[in-house]
Formats: structure tokens, sequence, C-alpha cells
């Protein structure tokens, strides 16, 4: 981080002596459009797919929870997609919502229904990419079967003798106890949605007009493409001072609602 912040000040094509430029590419940024872009983007993504991630997972992991026959055969098949390597998920996502011959699109034309450019039109390229980043939960899904397998039971117990309905538990027992566990994922999660790449390199390279450019890629497109290392190490700078700042202002609402056993935040 500190090597890039000091580069980031300078012009430096690895091979000769970095340039001292100052400020310099930090004002760029402000009359960037590609940046703004890229920028608006990336928390579009993350503000949509981390709660939504998050919210699925939640859900899997209470139906996974239940003690029915055959269940450790349904955890198995919602964990392996997140084994398989992510630029394989990408192109077979690909494959699926390819306007022409996608399976998404055949089955929407056998219905009658529209057969949107998934990824070739600017309306609907973000929402599929993020649909792609709510679809590998399968690691999340099983911290939270983790989280809930630790909740006692004697909490149920009682609150079943009080005449508590499922809603009732899972409002003032299951949510409350796993709240740890939401934090550490919200957190987790977030950091990793700043910091997507494969998917809109791979399918879009940051179309359509820019509609899927984002951060992590914009600054590969300048250290890479452009050979632009210094502004790359600046836009590097700003992508962490994101992070940084989502991550202390979870920090900070965390006191609200998240409790943990004999100490509240709330």
């Amino acid at each position: 981080m500190l090597f890039a912040i000091g580069i980031s000040f300078t012009d430096w094509l690895l091979v000769d002596t970095p340039v001292w430029r100052g400020l310099a590419h930090y004002r760029t940024m402000r009359s960037d459009a590609a940046f703004h872009a890229a920028l608006r983007n990336t928390l579009y993504y993350s503000a949509a797919s981390v709660p939504l991630a998050i919210a699925l997972s939640l859900g899997l992991a209470l139906l996974l929870n239940r003690r029915w026959a055959g269940m450790s055969v349904f955890r198995t098949i919602f964990f392996v997609p997140s084994l398989v390597s992510g630029v394989a998920v990408v192109l077979v996502w690909g494959w699926l919502f390819n306007p022409r011959y996608g399976a998404v699109n055949g089955l929407l034309g056998s219905l009658g229904l529209p057969q949107p450019g998934w990824l070739s039109d600017p309306r609907w390229a973000m929402p599929t990419i993020i649909l792609l980043g709510v679809w590998s939960v399968g690691g999340i899904v099983v911290v939270y079967l983790a989280g809930l397998q630790n909740v006692p039971t004697e909490l149920y117990d009682a609150a079943r003798i009080d005449g508590a309905g499922r809603w009732q538990m899972l409002r003032a027992i299951t949510l409350p106890m796993v709240s740890p566990v939401t934090f550490f994922l919200m957190v987790m999660v977030t950091i990793g949605s700043l910091q997507v790449f494969a998917p809109v390199y791979v399918l879009t390279e940051g179309g359509p007009r820019n509609a899927t450019l984002t951060l992590p890629l914009y600054i590969y497109q300048n250290a890479f493409r452009f050979q632009k290392y210094g502004y790359a190490a600046a836009l590097t700078v700003v992508l962490i001072v994101i992070a940084l700042a989502l991550t202390l202002l979870q920090l900070a609402l965390a006191r609200r609602w998240v409790y943990y056993t004999g100490w509240s935040g709330r």
C-alpha cells in the first residue's frame, strides 16, 4: 500500500526513474469521465450485490440447517459451485446469458417473452454481473451454517414453551445470535465486491459504453494497457480509501445491531 501511495505521486514506466508529479493524478480524476463511471459502477455493484448475497445466503442456510433426510447432500450441492474456478463460472455464465444462443434467452423465447441483450445492453449488463456475484454464495452459506449450529437449542426450547412462533424466534433469537457472523460477512463481502474484476474483464471488458467498467478493471487498463502506472497507483489508493471508509462505517454502525453473548451494542 505504501508503495502504491508513493508511486501515485509520480510518472513511472518501471524501467526509468520516477518523475515527481505531486497531486496531478488526483486532479486528473476530477475530469476523468471513465473514472467517474468506474466509481459509480463499483459502488452500484457493491450496494446491490452485498445485501442480496447476505440475505440469500442466510435464507439458504436457514433451510439447510433443518434436520431433514438427505440434507447433507443438499449442503454439498450448494457448496460445490464455490470450489469451481472463478473464470470457469464466468464463462458458463456468459454462455447462459448469450443473447443469441444462451439458455436464458432460449427459455424466454419459448415462453414468448422479450429476450434482452443481457451483456450487450447497458441497461442489463451490470444487473447480469450482479446476479453472477450473488449466485456464487456457497462459501457464505457454509459460514452461516456454522453460526446457526452454534446457537444454543435451549433458547428455542424456552421460546416454544412461551408460545413463540417461527418468525418470533427468527427475529428474537436467530438473527441476534448470528449477528456477529452477519457483521463479519458484510465486511468481507463488501471488500470483495469492491474488487470485482474477473466477470467484467471476461464478459464485457467494461462495456457496453462503460456500463460495467469498475475501478479494479480501470486500474488494470491504466497499468497494463496504457502503461500509466502512476495514475493506476492513484486509482488503487482511492479504492483502498473507499474500502477502508466503508469498513470503518460498518464498525461504527455495528454497535447498534451486533449482539455478543454478555454484551449488546444496541
